[in-house]
């Protein structure tokens, strides 16, 4: 299997830090967020590949430039035509694949991917999106009876209305089928052109991470306020 990760976003949230260094490579104990990444999916023996897309012309380029020539890794410039757009543009190389890994570079998580792809293909979808159902809360909550608190909860975990989607997902080849559909659009993104009717479909898994921390790493300031739960995740991965 290969994997994709994307690193090309413009990190509009992270800013005025993404001014000078892409989101991937946002700093956690000395080491970039991607490295961490990279390392957790080369745990896997069947990833055999990792290709990062980014803006190699831009800032993208620190990625390139810590990683240099490491094997199995490849580099392709990031193809400013959204995330449909960006699978359309590697298709020959992954022509020979079944089923491949899409990782957005910002997301950290000990996900069982064998356990995902296993789901995967027991239910037979075209695409299986990464969720969770509950969450830890990062402020304090309140019992309240007419009016009155009954009791406090600090940071409760809470079960969701709605399932949660992560930047982690195992797409079927026929998602570049899907996609080659919309070719003639500027961009193409592969949530809302793609997978929002295959959804309607039924075509679309979800794999519950459970118990398993998640965490967008959209800017250090996250990090900061997260460094319990950022340090969990990452004993999680092995790493």
């Amino acid at each position: 299997m290969k994997a994709i990760i994307l690193a090309g976003g413009k990190g509009t949230r992270g800013k005025p830090y993404t001014e000078y260094f892409p989101k991937a490579m946002i700093p956690i104990n000395g080491k970039p967020l991607i490295d961490y990444v990279v390392k957790y999916l080369k745990s896997f023996s069947f990833v055999k590949e990792i290709i990062i897309i980014s803006d190699f012309n831009g800032l993208g380029g620190q990625i390139k430039n810590y990683f240099g020539n490491q094997k199995n890794i490849t580099f392709v410039q990031d193809s400013q035509s959204g995330t449909g757009g960006d699978l359309l543009h590697i298709e020959k190389k992954l022509k020979d694949e079944s089923v491949f890994l899409l990782w957005f570079a910002d997301n950290l998580c000990a996900i069982d991917l064998k356990k995902m792809k296993e789901f995967f293909r027991e239910k037979n979808s075209s695409a299986c999106i990464a969720i969770r159902t509950k969450r830890r809360e990062e402020t304090g909550f309140a019992i309240v009876e007419d009016g009155i608190i009954k009791e406090f909860k600090e940071k409760p975990v809470m079960k969701l209305q709605l399932s949660e989607c992560l930047g982690i997902y195992m797409l079927g080849k026929d998602i570049i089928k899907q996609i080659k559909v919309k070719q003639k659009q500027n961009e193409i993104n592969l949530s809302y052109d793609i997978l929002q009717q295959l959804s309607k479909e039924g075509k679309i898994s979800a794999y519950d991470i459970g118990d398993k921390e998640w965490i967008d790493v959209e800017s250090p300031i996250v990090l900061e306020r997260n460094e319990k739960m950022v340090k969990k995740i990452i004993k999680q991965m092995g790493l």
